[in-house]
């Protein structure tokens, strides 16, 4: 089974970024990943894998028109079985509640630790296996 991950975020270079990041995963296929620009795109694109290949989410929570914040309850409601960590550049106490409370497992703040983001990928990767 293939599995993949998808990582929600409007800034362009962060799939050049997160590509370079997990270049060998990639290149190897232990895990694939697509991008959405958008919460919305990325509602849709949840929503059309209904098989356990998605492990994980990745989203940024400040974008245009829908937070990751307002995208999160509803993710979780159509995928409860897809955690979800949240990206931000501030990792404050008041928005770590929020997504923790909206069904986050985790808050990453920018700039990302790769090293910590591989754990928790090989942990998804362990499980879905």
């Amino acid at each position: 089974m293939s599995v993949y991950i998808l990582v929600v975020d409007d800034e362009p270079d962060v799939e050049a970024l997160f590509r370079q990041q997990f270049r060998r995963d990639l290149r190897s296929g232990r895990f694939a990943m697509e991008f959405a620009p958008s919460a919305p795109a990325a509602l849709a694109r949840a929503a059309d894998v209904a098989d356990p290949s998605l492990i994980l989410i990745l989203s940024d929570i400040n974008m245009p028109g829908m937070s990751g914040l307002e995208m999160l309850p509803k993710v979780r409601a159509e995928r409860p079985d897809v955690p979800v960590i949240m990206i931000t550049a501030y990792g404050d106490a008041e928005t770590r509640r929020k997504a923790i409370e909206r069904g986050a497992i985790g808050l990453l703040t920018k700039p990302i630790d790769f090293a910590l983001l591989r754990h928790e990928i090989d942990t998804r990767l362990e499980q879905a296996a």
